[in-house]
């Protein structure tokens, strides 16, 4: 191999290629592919400076132990975000993710699981922070970045700015190496948040852009400049947060593709006229969206606003469902030919199968990858095309080596099946009549009602398309009947008054056998989801126990 994939030296190479094309561009400021890596290198020099690095090699690490200091990033999208990400790296440490909603008991369990040495967060989570630093004595270094909070620096801290100024924008000369890790903690919406350890070269090849599903697979220096001069990185606008996988992959992905990220006005929470104001401005022509959850209020907006919105020709969506209604009415209002791009992955298995169905499709169906099978129930035997059985997705090849910290996890996750390691993130599947996979959904959400297994997603895309109903959630609650039932929660478009479950039976009677449509249904203000716009099925399951609802 040519080129050594590491994500440091990755941005070397890129950045060599084009210095002077813009890499970053939020609200007045830009920064070009060269700005950016001088920034970079210099949070990598005074990471060094701090004694941070790398200090264990792989080869005497077991899959589930890092060698090297963690710094944690807690923060909105920015450059700074982008900077530490990349400048982390550059010294040989590695990231760690920190979700800015979570509350001091969360925040304490992150940063002293990761073990953190370091923080990089801005000041309006000073306070926060403050209440749990007494708690963490191996964190030993505050890099507080300035905003509109007026929160002072903590005790301590240096300044972000400060800091990066006293170093050069030189390269660093550290020996990377593609075991270098790169770690991704989880949302925590199936459990408490897990650190995954990637491989810089696995992560690179699985969902970085080393290998997309179409393309050459990029493992030299030549065909990495090739890619970049295709022109199909664009003018990219993410607006998950940089704190969850779904982000950061869309950065990596577009600067790998030589293209230009672009942020939002708003970076605190989804606005969706400010997303298209910045659309309309920038000329973006690709934006990544997390399901519904970010495409209603795009929907919404865009109904509103009447944006012109001409420049589109992609919307990537990952992490959570778009539902087939919502993908209808977008693409209405967009330019003929818009390209939907759909993803399914995890934390843990990257990225497993893609759709690029047409919008008037009423089910999405995905094309599996390569490194990606069905595996049977039993999980003992491939599943082939056709077959019509429920299995497993299970992903091989380019996989993370384990979960930091929890070896017997790691074992449960990453089965060796006939020589195979395989990662088992627990998401059902079955194959279509035509081959592509139909995602049901993870077994842990999956309700058991007379017998019978029910995949809460299916049956969410199907009620999210009646015409009252703006977002819903699916949770299994009590019922002396059937053990349990089938329960829809929902928040309702404005004006809309609360479905029957008569009614919403009707509704889905065409689409879904009889024991998966609910039996009860009721209401919310609206259906609680992470920023990253995955759900709350705690919160729907409380709140279902707590309200009742109309039953069938």
């Amino acid at each position: 191999m040519n080129v050594l994939v590491h994500l440091a030296v990755l941005q070397e190479l890129v950045a060599r290629h084009i210095p002077e094309r813009q890499a970053l561009v939020w609200r007045d400021q830009i920064l070009t592919y060269a700005e950016l890596l001088g920034r970079s290198r210099r949070v990598g020099r005074a990471l060094c400076r701090l004694g941070l690095g790398c200090r264990v090699e792989r080869a005497a690490l077991q899959p589930w132990e890092s060698g090297h200091d963690h710094v944690a990033i807690y923060a909105y999208n920015g450059a700074e975000w982008l900077e530490a990400m990349f400048g982390t790296l550059h010294a040989r440490a590695a990231f760690v993710n920190v979700n800015y909603r979570y509350v001091a008991d969360e925040l304490r369990f992150v940063l002293a699981t990761s073990r953190a040495r370091a923080i990089i967060y801005h000041a309006a989570f000073a306070p926060r922070l403050a209440a749990v630093r007494d708690d963490l004595p191996l964190l030993a270094h505050l890099i507080q970045v300035r905003d509109d909070s007026g929160h002072a620096l903590l005790p301590g801290a240096v300044d972000y700015e400060e800091w990066l100024a006293a170093e050069r924008p030189d390269p660093l000369d550290r020996p990377y190496s593609p075991d270098d890790l790169y770690v991704l903690f989880t949302g925590g919406t199936t459990g408490l948040p897990k650190g995954v350890l990637w491989r810089h070269e696995d992560v690179f090849f699985n969902g970085l852009g080393g290998h997309i599903p179409g393309f050459e697979r990029l493992d030299s220096e030549e065909k990495l400049r090739t890619h970049i001069e295709m022109g199909i990185g664009g003018r990219f606008l993410i607006l998950p947060p940089f704190m969850h996988g779904a982000g950061q992959w869309s950065a990596f992905n577009t600067l790998h593709r030589g293209g230009t990220v672009i942020l939002p006005d708003e970076v605190r929470r989804l606005d969706g006229h400010g997303a298209w104001r910045t659309i309309v401005r920038e000329r973006v022509d690709q934006l990544s969206i997390c399901g519904d959850a970010f495409a209603q209020p795009l929907l919404t907006a865009l109904r509103e606003g009447g944006y012109d919105t001409s420049s589109i020709r992609a919307i990537t969506s990952t992490a959570a469902v778009l539902s087939p209604s919502v993908k209808r009415a977008l693409a209405a209002l967009l330019p003929p030919g818009t390209l939907f791009i759909e993803s399914l992955g995890a934390s843990e298995a990257g990225l497993q199968a893609m759709s690029w169905n047409a919008a008037a499709e009423d089910a999405p169906a995905y094309q599996l990858r390569d490194n990606s099978v069905v595996l049977s129930a039993d999980r003992t035997r491939v599943l082939a095309p056709g077959t019509g059985e429920v299995g497993w997705i299970a992903t091989k090849g380019h996989l993370p080596l384990g979960y930091l910290g929890d070896p017997e996890r790691t074992r449960e996750t990453f089965p060796v099946i006939d020589g195979v390691r395989y990662c088992l993130g627990g998401d059902r599947a079955r194959h279509a009549d035509d081959g592509r996979l139909v995602f049901l959904g993870r077994e842990s959400m999956c309700i058991n009602t007379g017998g019978e297994k029910v995949y809460v997603e299916e049956v969410e895309r199907v009620v999210k398309s009646h015409p009252a109903v703006y977002d819903a959630l699916v949770v299994g609650t009590p019922s002396p009947r059937w053990g349990q039932q089938v329960t829809a929660v929902v928040s309702l478009r404005p004006g809309a008054e609360l479905p029957s479950v008569a009614e919403l039976r009707a509704h889905c009677a065409p689409h879904l056998a009889d024991f998966k449509i609910p039996r009860a249904v009721l209401g919310a203000p609206e259906i609680v989801r992470s920023p990253s716009g995955k759900p709350d099925y705690a919160w729907a399951a409380e709140h279902a126990r707590a309200h009742g609802g109309s039953h069938a």
